[in-house]
């Protein structure tokens, strides 16, 4: 006798309740003749079932949602290996607060249980909001994705804002899981049909089983557009319309006629089990976040930075990491500082800390990225530390119970260091500073170095630039995010102990731009052949860059032009706007002999670029005189002998 599939979910959801409510953590029954494991995460009942015989590397199948409908291709994989998996997260709707639940579950399946960290993915109907929701956050720890009937827009099913019958019951709990207003639910931009780009630079197989005419996920407000978008940006997806029957519930209950041929997708995407290279070896915790993770769990409130050059500026990993930490600490009011400034490394960020940073108030926790610019830039490695713990310091200064995490991105440069079996100047600088302060820190170039060589990807292929694309991005935000758990979860119930400190380690280098500062382009005193703009922007078709146009510049071109700067301190030096007519300065610091300096960079021809330039550091403290003049002679590819001074850099 069959069942109406009414009846048969009403029974599923009965039977999900009893799990939910009677079974206590560890229990074990017996499901399709296999072990059955019951647990609960966070206060939602889970289980896993184990295979008679568990394949190498622990394959796993996680069902999203309704665990026991259509589970012949369950049955079939257990018997050849694969671990069964299920989280009751039931009427969450894949909503961030579900999404938490199932990153605890993924934890502790992977930790706990040593199961592979990339499990296949089941979902069935509404499902598909929790499978995509989560792949779309986590594209490195899925294998490959079963839809059966996937429902992809929510405004479609329960919303039925287009042709679906929807479901007003259901749509008003989904208001409630996301915590929505109807039109905060109708202008959200986060479906499963919507940002694909990483999950598709994965190239994560999705294999959809559909009903050939579905009322209730109409495929044209749901897998059309899904498949559309995917395969445009390059991801893999099959469509198996089943056109057999009987189909009932509108079309969207349909018959699974040969669970087989799906099981076989699974284990070809999942099997074998492929060793990836743990995100943990590529992070030092040392002090870790402890002061930050109070702040956002106790007060509530929170300032994160993000101080870098193009790698921070541009979209990706910045962005998702915001979203993460509102998504986890749904509670706390976050600000976020994004002082990221294309072309700049470890010189401009220490001179430029004060105003695009610390001026904007406490900042609790401080991202620092500078060791791709620091090469590209030819900063010299005595600079480079001089730089970086002034950043520290002045950071500690502002606030001792800052917590700073120092980033060592991937560049072309890096990996051939490595290839050499060298570390990168940038890499042990970085380093140096961040165990002398005993501070976090991630190099993400080494690890892209071992993943290449350990064949997860390309650099050609999949991360293509130290700009990286989506793949990368990816990559950076999912060690990121291993870095922040692993802080997060170690001080999770601990009681808080203070990492801060009343008093700063002795400095590694005595001439650190800890006074670093921008000083005003009016403090100079010039001739005639010079002029302040109070809101410079150039003359020809070249680039520029956000901050350094429309703003004002002391500029000349005429050879010759002379200035004069009196300062206090023991560094000095230019941001200047170098452009296709730059030109040459000579300059002189007390009268000393004179040097030159080409303000012509290898980017000037197509850009006014920011670029910072140190004139003379390590000098003796007290007053000083710095003298500079335009030079008769210009660089062969320049078509000036322009100089624009932005700032004048003070320590």
């Amino acid at each position: 006798m069959k069942l109406s599939y009414k009846l048969f979910f009403l029974l599923i959801l009965c039977s999900v309740q009893v799990i939910s409510q009677t079974l206590p953590p560890s229990k074990k029954d017996k499901w399709k003749g296999f072990e059955r494991t019951f647990t609960t995460i966070n206060k939602h009942s889970a289980y896993t079932v184990k295979p008679a015989k568990a394949l190498p590397g622990n394959p796993w199948v996680w069902r999203s949602s309704f665990p026991d409908w259509h589970t012949e291709m369950d049955s079939l994989l257990l018997v050849r290996g694969f671990y069964i998996a299920f989280v009751d997260a039931a009427d969450a709707y894949g909503s961030p607060d579900d999404l938490q639940i199932w990153d605890q579950f993924y934890s502790y399946a992977t930790d706990s249980l040593k199961l592979s960290s990339k499990p296949a993915l089941e979902a069935v109907s509404r499902g598909a909001l929790y499978a995509i929701g989560w792949a779309k956050r986590n594209p490195d720890k899925v294998s490959c994705i079963y839809a059966e009937t996937p429902v992809y827009d929510f405004k479609s099913w329960p919303g039925a804002k287009g042709k679906s019958k929807g479901d007003a019951d259901s749509w008003k709990q989904l208001k409630e899981a996301y915590h929505f207003t109807q039109e905060q639910a109708i202008a959200f931009n986060d479906n499963p049909i919507d940002h694909l780009e990483g999950l598709a630079a994965f190239k994560i197989p999705v294999l959809n089983v559909i009903g050939i005419n579905d009322q209730l996920a109409p495929r044209e407000e749901n897998l059309d557009i899904f498949v559309h978008r995917y395969t445009y940006l390059g991801g893999p997806a099959l469509v198996y319309p089943i056109t057999d029957g009987p189909q009932e519930m509108n079309g969207h209950h349909i018959p699974i006629n040969d669970a087989a041929k799906y099981a076989d997708f699974i284990v070809s995407n999942s099997y074998p089990v492929k060793k990836v290279l743990p995100y943990s070896d590529y992070f030092k915790i040392r002090n870790g976040l402890n002061n930050f993770y109070r702040t956002i769990t106790q007060t509530k409130k929170a300032t994160v930075a993000f101080l870098g050059g193009s790698i921070t500026y541009n979209p990706g990993w910045r962005q998702k990491v915001t979203a993460y930490l509102k998504e986890r600490f749904p509670g706390t009011e976050f600000h976020f500082i994004a002082a990221g400034i294309p072309s700049l490394g470890s010189l401009p960020h220490t001179f430029r800390f004060q105003q695009n940073v610390l001026d904007s108030g406490k900042v609790d926790l401080l991202f620092v990225e500078a060791a791709v610019n620091d090469r590209a830039n030819s900063t010299d490695s005595l600079t480079q530390v001089r730089a970086l713990e002034g950043i520290v310091r002045q950071a500690k200064k502002s606030n001792p119970s800052i917590d700073i995490l120092l980033m060592e991105f991937a560049d072309p440069d890096k990996n051939r260091d490595y290839a050499q079996r060298l570390v990168p100047v940038e890499i042990a600088n970085h380093e140096r500073i961040a165990a002398h302060y005993n501070l976090s820190s991630i190099n993400l170039a080494r690890e892209v170095y071992d993943k290449i060589n350990n064949k997860e990807f390309s650099w050609e292929d999949d991360f293509k630039d130290l700009h990286p694309s989506y793949y990368g991005q990816e990559l950076y935000f999912a060690t990121i995010k291993s870095f922040l758990n692993s802080c997060f979860n170690q001080w999770a119930g601990a009681p808080y102990k203070t990492n801060s400190s009343a008093s700063l380690p002795k400095e590694i280098d005595k001439y650190n731009f800890s006074s670093g500062r921008y000083d005003a382009i009016t403090n100079a005193k010039h001739d005639a052949n010079w002029k302040i703009d109070q809101n410079w922007t150039p003359s020809d078709s070249a680039g520029t860059r956000a901050g350094f146009v429309n703003v004002p510049v002391l500029s000349t071109n005429h050879p010759g032009a002379a200035l004069s700067l009196r300062f206090t301190g023991d560094a000095i030096g230019i941001a200047v706007i170098s452009g296709p007519d730059a030109g040459v300065i000579s300059y002189s610091i007390d009268g000393e002999k004179q040097k030159q300096m080409d303000l012509f960079t290898p980017w000037s021809n197509s850009l006014h670029l920011p670029w910072y330039l140190l004139l003379g550091s390590g000098l003796k403290k007290g007053n000083h005189v710095l003298n500079i003049s335009i030079d008769q002679t210009r660089n062969v590819n320049s078509k000036g002998n322009a100089c624009r001074i932005v700032y004048f850099l003070k320590n």
